[in-house]
Order: C-alpha cells, then structure tokens, then sequence
C-alpha cells in the first residue's frame, strides 16, 4: 500500500494526534535523522534535520506514505460510525439555495447540505464549478519508483545527487533495504512509461551515482509537476480543499500536509454554521487565511524545484557555489526546520483576528498555542478554555462542547485547530468575542 506523498511534517503529526488518529502510525515509519546532498561527485549538503527540530522542542516529521495516513484515519472515522464509499463516481453538481445534488455514475445521487471538493488535481467538483485552477508546468514528467536495493548509504538518511541538471533523490522507507528512489523523466521520455521503462531509467541512474543494482520493484508511477491555484475555494455550498485547490512541486515535502491544514482550518467553521451556531460568512475566513499559505508553499517549492533542477548554466553556478552550500549552516538549517514544520503557521488579523491588541510576548490571536508535549492531547479536536469553569459555560452557550483545561483566571480559548482565538478575563468580553467571530445563523446564498 503506497502512494505519491510521502512526508509528514511534525504540524501534521500534532494534527492526527489531536485527532485520536495517530494510531500506530509512530512504529510504521522510517526515521529521517539527515539529508545528505552530493553535488557532480561531492557531498555538498549535510541537513541534520533531525537535531534541528529537536532543537525546536518538537519530534521530526514522518517518511510514512499518504496511503497508510489515510488508513488511520478510515479507522478513526469508524471509531465515530462513518463510512467510506468506494468504486463511486462523480460526474457533476447541482448547485441550491438550500443544498448541492451531487451527481453519480449510479445513477443514486445524493442530496446534501454541502460539499467539500477534496478529489485531488484534477477535481470533477471544480470542473463542475467551472472555477479556473491558473498555473504552469514545471517538470515535464517526474518518476517514482519503490525499489528493494542495496545502496551504499545510511537507511536513515535521504539522500540527493544532483549532477548538473539532473537530479535523483532515495528515500529510506520501512522494509527489508526498500527505498523511493524519485527523478525528472530525460527529454522525449514516453508520455504513459511502463514500469520496466522506469525502473530501466532510475536503475541507471542509480548505478551512476551510488554503484547500488535494483534487486526488485514494489511499485512504480509519474507525474507531471505543475504549479497551479483555484481562482477561488468556496462557491456557494461547496468548497475545495487540498490538491483541488492547490498544486505544487512535491520538493520541500509541503502538499500532504498543506492539505491536512486546509482540513483542520475548514472543518470546525463548517461544523458550527451546519449546527446552525454561527453565520456562513464565517466560512469566508477559510480562504482568506488558507489562500495566502498555499501561495507562500507554491511560490517556495517553485524556488526550490528551478533551482536543483535548472538547465541554466548561470543558476546551476549559483546553485553550486552559493545556495546549496549555505545550507551547511546552523542557523539555516534552524530557519528551514521552522519552516517545514509548519509549526509557525498563524492566522493572525483578518475577521477573526482584526483589531486584537497583543495578548503575551509573541502570542496574538491566531497563533498556535504551543505548550508541553500534553497540552494538545488533552485539548483534542473541541474547543478549549484553558481557565476557570465559569468561560467555559459562557463559551457553550455559544459553541456547544467546550474541554476546560484548568488554567489562570486569564483564560484562554483555543480553537478546535490549535489556535488562540480569545484571551481575557470577562465573561462579557467572551460573548462579545463570540457575537463578532460567528455573526447571526443565516440561510447561504448560492454565489
């Protein structure tokens, strides 16, 4: 069981935890303590990305396939009674004031009160929105194949040759000597490879640069690397979410959990306008916030893809010779860690943010609110007051299921994403809080 995404960065590991949905995910991971970089025969880069997000105080990211994340969320989800329907097509929409009829090869379609378009690059749900998804290619055809072989490097190192501007990469997964070896396609390689034209191609490639022989082949795919964004997430009851949004290099490991974020961000807003707790302009702030992240993350790995895999012999000089060798260090090393992670991600201004005085030294509205490796197990999916009692009953007239974490007077409410949406001590100050963030219950307008 494998698939394209592979990385799990520490801000999607906290999110399946919050979730109850880590399961034994922790045991089926190949741990990554390096990545070693070699440049036409030299190691140049050495990223102890291991020490450096624990250096940050929190646990490195997963190498663990998208398939066996989407396993353990299945069984969360059964855990709470939902199923997951399989060999069902989508064909169209039909958009209502009051709901969306959701159109079925079966011909069984499904009438609901909203729709989450989450069904990858090449969506039905926003083809049937006509929503533009602007961009360009930037790899013509990237190849990937998991392979058993015998490579002369440490399992828990990923490792890079970049020689000229060719590039191959070998990720260490779990198993008997199993690796993800991944590579753009030569020029005039075929449109639909087939597996031994892949493997052929990788193979060699891997004998130029580590002298290692494919012994056999789990699984092979390519693709196609573009750099896309939806003209816009939401129209009317439906909404986009993940690589239906948004599309990008997968160098840098960003898109899996990008897309978790887009999850985590969307469902509690959704959850409170369905239950009828607050306005459906609300789920405005879903773009607002998300939108600018995806682009940040498209604009990064873009960077990141045209420089390790130019053809321009004036980048590749600067490649060489000044970028690649500045990841070396430290503090580099530091910045790029705080980045991956995701960790650092904030929601601060904006409608739910707007006008908020600063709250505590480097903690506004927002923020994720960090704290011990506990806190965030016993806030789980709810929302949270970190304080007295007596908020938290304000907070249910409003929220409904509200976890009280015993804290100061000065209480905190945290959202059911991990992020500071209120601080203070009046009860009055709370509900007005509440009445600004969620607005009046009303019908949506079909836009």
């Amino acid at each position: 069981m494998t698939s394209r995404a592979l990385g799990l960065q520490p801000r999607g590991v906290e999110v399946l935890r919050r979730l109850g949905a880590l399961g034994d995910l922790r045991e089926r991971v190949m741990p990554i303590d390096k990545v070693v970089m070699t440049v036409n025969g030299r190691v140049l880069v050495r990223l102890w990305v291991g020490a450096a997000m624990r250096r940050l105080g929190v646990q490195p990211g997963m190498i663990i396939s998208q398939a066996e994340i989407e396993r353990a969320l299945r069984e969360r989800l059964a855990e709470f009674g939902g199923t997951v329907e399989w060999g069902r097509r989508v064909n169209g929409l039909e958009l209502r004031a009051d709901g969306v009829t959701v159109l079925c090869d079966d011909g069984d379609d499904v009438d609901t009160g909203w729709v989450i378009g989450a069904d990858g690059a090449h969506s039905v749900v926003r083809k049937a929105l006509n929503i533009d998804f602007p961009g360009r290619p930037l790899v013509e055809q990237f190849l990937l194949a998991d392979v058993h072989a015998d490579l002369d490097q440490p399992h828990d190192a990923a490792c890079t040759w970049v020689d000229g501007y060719e590039l191959l990469a070998a990720f260490p997964l779990p198993g008997d000597d199993l690796w993800r070896l991944m590579a753009p396609a030569p020029a005039g390689f075929a449109d639909k490879p087939t597996q031994d034209a892949i493997v052929d191609f990788l193979g060699g490639r891997l004998r130029v640069e580590d002298g290692a022989t494919i012994r056999s082949t789990e699984w092979t795919s390519s693709f196609r690397i573009q750099q896309r964004l939806a003209a816009t997430y939401r129209r009317g009851r439906v909404l986009l979410a993940g690589d239906a949004a948004h599309i990008h290099s997968p160098l840098g490991g960003q898109g899996m959990n990008t897309g978790i974020g887009d999850a985590e961000n969307l469902a509690w807003k959704l959850a409170l306008v369905i239950s009828g707790r607050a306005d459906d302009r609300l789920l405005d702030t879903y773009e607002i916030k998300r939108r600018p992240i995806a682009k940040a993350v498209l604009e990064s790995t873009t960077g990141l893809t045209r420089l390790v895999v130019s053809s321009n012999a004036v980048a590749r000089f600067v490649r060489d010779r000044v970028a690649l060798p500045l990841l070396s260090r430290s503090w580099v090393q530091r910045r790029i860690a705080q980045k991956a992670s995701q960790l650092r991600v904030t929601y601060r201004g904006g409608p739910l943010g707007a006008g908020r005085r600063r709250l505590l030294p480097g903690l506004q509205v927002g923020d994720r609110v960090a704290g011990p490796d506990g806190l965030h197990d016993a806030l789980g999916p709810a929302w949270a007051l970190v304080g007295p009692e007596s908020l938290a009953e304000v907070a249910r007239e409003r929220l409904g299921e509200v976890v009280t974490v015993p804290g100061h007077r000065n209480a905190l409410l945290v959202r059911p994403d991990g992020h500071l949406a209120w601080r203070g001590t009046s009860a009055d100050g709370l509900r007005q809080w509440l009445d600004e963030a969620l607005g009046r219950p009303a019908e949506v307008p079909v836009r």
